[in-house]
């Protein structure tokens, strides 16, 4: 859809996207100049300029597509649209406005890594090798012949062919024959479709005394190159093989090895050497251009995560953390375009993720992957100022969500779903994985210990648990027996927690983080029931009723089963507070003892009376 938007597409044009669709010189360099940051914008705004930010991607998209990637833009921009909740309308007026900005300027990032089996020119039988390269502008008609392309490819010498101010060249690597360069050359580019990339290999041939050369002398092959350099002009490079690639045939991000090709047929075998290739841009349009580029590209992934989940949740599923091949392609090609290194790359997915995780519903095994990305390409030197305080905070902020949910772990992790041990243990995971990289130790040294927070934190959120229990059971009557009623429910709810902490619970806490979550809480909560029993016991007078009497021997029992679970404990240093729980119903043995007793008296006369019906049923007389 590329028709020109009538006058009231031109209104809704400049309400919500800010940017008029006329090309005059002096709009398109305020475009350019406005920075997004220098003001705030409305969420709306922001929303439509990131959007913009996305079309100019793919509206300006270079290189051979991937074969994981989708090709068609039209399927892209169906996707943009869904992904911003977008209706036709705004899409048409936000795409006629970014369809006329100016396009940017492409460059071709290019790394000369090395070099392999290249030929020895020297009489040590090795090389001096070093590389020039270019781009070299051709015409439609001269790319028409394929055998013309071949010829031109194999005589095609870059210093001969390239002015000197359009040449690039690498450092000398002394006598080898598998050169290490790793370095690093970005070349603007006027037509991608017609320009190619050419690259030579030469030996520096440095002049060099006779009496040197003898002395280098091991064989007949190294007398013969001697009479060979003598016959050439002195400190003439001998060449090694050339590159010749047309930049349309490029991918986004192209790494790969290419074999030098000859000039002639002598020696066709001239080795490989090692290149890659980055399509970039220069100078975008865009009025998110000017705002650093992995912050824009943070914005573009959290967009997309939240459809992901959006849809994830229409259908009832829970999202994987894996974005579609549609977002997947965009975010390829803009922090290509923006060439957003690997780290950086890292960086915004952790920021991104790290941040929408204390607010949606997803794996946080998403959280792993990226955290264990930035370990393994973190190196401090590398962030400004600003991206250290930033990584800083989403280590420190998901850091004090992730405990917090610790705290509440009885409810936010119930075992009666069947997902929560497993989102438990992510959780636990992620907090040890990030406390351990480089970067948390570097930028927040003085966080305390994880494990004295998630201590802390156990004991913080059994209270409150505790607290929250013991209320919800109080009963609206206070009397002995409906509060005796209400503690032995307590006890009981408590043993059974500690059950299941030792069961289940404990081991993800242990194995993850080293906390011994059932020695926490079960000595917290044996000092809350203590105390909860020196404040409800009856005194002695009202022990022997024959209700409260029962009832204490229910507690007596739940309080032994609660007080059993001790043995579970790996070490024990010093007293429990439940350890000499029964002598606090010494008062009540002898009524206990005799409802014993009347119990047991009570069941042998009912078990003599069922024997002599018995009997009297086989022998009437």
């Amino acid at each position: 859809m590329e028709t020109s938007p009538g006058p009231h597409r031109f209104t809704r044009r400049e309400a919500r996207y800010g940017k008029k669709s006329t090309i005059r010189p002096s709009e398109k360099k305020s475009a350019k100049e406005t920075n997004v940051e220098d003001k705030p914008v409305s969420p709306s705004v922001q929303r439509n300029l990131l959007y913009g930010e996305a079309l100019y991607t793919v509206i300006h998209r270079i290189g051979m597509s991937e074969p994981n990637y989708i090709s068609d833009n039209d399927q892209l921009y169906e996707y943009l649209q869904m992904a911003f909740n977008m209706d036709p309308a705004e899409h048409q007026a936000i795409f006629e406005s970014i369809k006329v900005l100016e396009p940017p300027i492409i460059c071709v990032k290019v790394t000369v890594k090395q070099a392999k089996g290249i030929l020895g020119k020297d009489v040590s039988g090795f090389s001096d090798p070093y590389c020039m390269l270019g781009i070299e502008k051709r015409s439609i008609s001269r790319d028409s012949s394929p055998n013309r392309d071949k010829k031109q490819k194999q005589k095609a010498v870059v210093r001969n062919t390239l002015p000197e101010d359009q040449t690039y060249k690498t450092q000398v690597k002394a006598q080898t024959l598998n050169p290490v360069w790793n370095e690093t050359f970005i070349m603007e580019v006027d037509d991608i479709q017609h320009a190619r990339f050419q690259m030579d290999m030469w030996d520096s041939d440095d002049v060099e005394s006779v009496r040197a050369k003898l002395g280098e002398l091991t064989d007949l092959h190294g007398l013969k190159r001697i009479f060979k350099d003598a016959r050439k002009d002195k400190g003439q490079d001998d060449f090694l093989g050339n590159i010749v690639l047309r930049l349309r045939d490029l991918k986004c991000k192209d790494d790969r090895w290419y074999h030098l090709e000859p000039r002639t047929e002598t020696y066709p075998d001239r080795g490989q050497c090692h290149l890659q290739f980055l399509l970039t841009h220069k100078k975008r349009a865009t009025m998110l251009s000017r705002n650093p580029s992995n912050i824009v590209h943070r914005q573009l992934l959290q967009q997309f995560v939240r459809h992901e989940i959006t849809c994830h949740q229409a259908t009832g599923t829970t999202w994987d953390g894996e974005i579609g091949p549609h977002g997947t392609t965009i975010l390829y090609l803009h922090s290509s375009q923006k060439d957003l290194s690997e780290f950086h790359q890292g960086l915004a997915q952790w920021l991104a993720y790290s941040k929408l995780y204390q607010s949606l519903e997803f794996s946080s095994s998403c959280l792993l992957h990226h955290i264990t990305s930035i370990e393994y390409l973190w190196v401090q030197g590398r962030l400004q100022d600003e991206q250290k305080n930033e990584l800083a905070e989403s280590f420190d902020s998901l850091l004090q969500y992730g405990v917090s949910l610790l705290q509440r772990y009885r409810i936010v992790f119930p075992l009666s779903e069947a997902r929560s041990a497993e989102r438990l243990q992510g959780l636990l995971r992620i907090l040890i994985q990030m406390c351990k990289t480089k970067a948390f130790r570097e930028l927040c040294s003085s966080t305390p210990n994880l494990q004295d927070r998630v201590t802390e934190a156990i004991k913080t959120g059994t209270r409150e648990w505790f607290d929250l229990k013991r209320q919800h059971l109080q009963p609206m009557i206070q009397g002995y027996e409906e509060n005796f009623k209400a503690l032995i429910t307590l006890v009981v709810d408590i043993t059974l927690d500690l059950k299941n902490c030792h069961k289940t619970l404990n081991k993800f806490f242990f194995n993850t983080i080293k906390v011994d979550l059932f020695s926490l809480t079960f000595q917290e909560l044996e000092d809350l029931i203590s105390e909860q029993l020196v404040c409800q016991l009856p005194p002695p007078s009202h022990s022997s009723r024959r209700q409260l009497s029962e009832l204490l021997y229910q507690l007596y029992l739940s309080l032994r089963d609660l007080h059993r679970l001790q043995d579970h404990l790996p070490t024990r240093n010093g007293s429990l507070p439940l350890d000499n729980f029964h002598q606090k119903f010494a008062d009540c043995l002898p009524s206990w003892l005799q409802k014993a007793y009347s119990t047991a008296l009570e069941r042998v006369q009912r078990a003599v009376r069922i024997d002599l019906v018995r009997c009297f049923r086989k022998d009437p007389n």
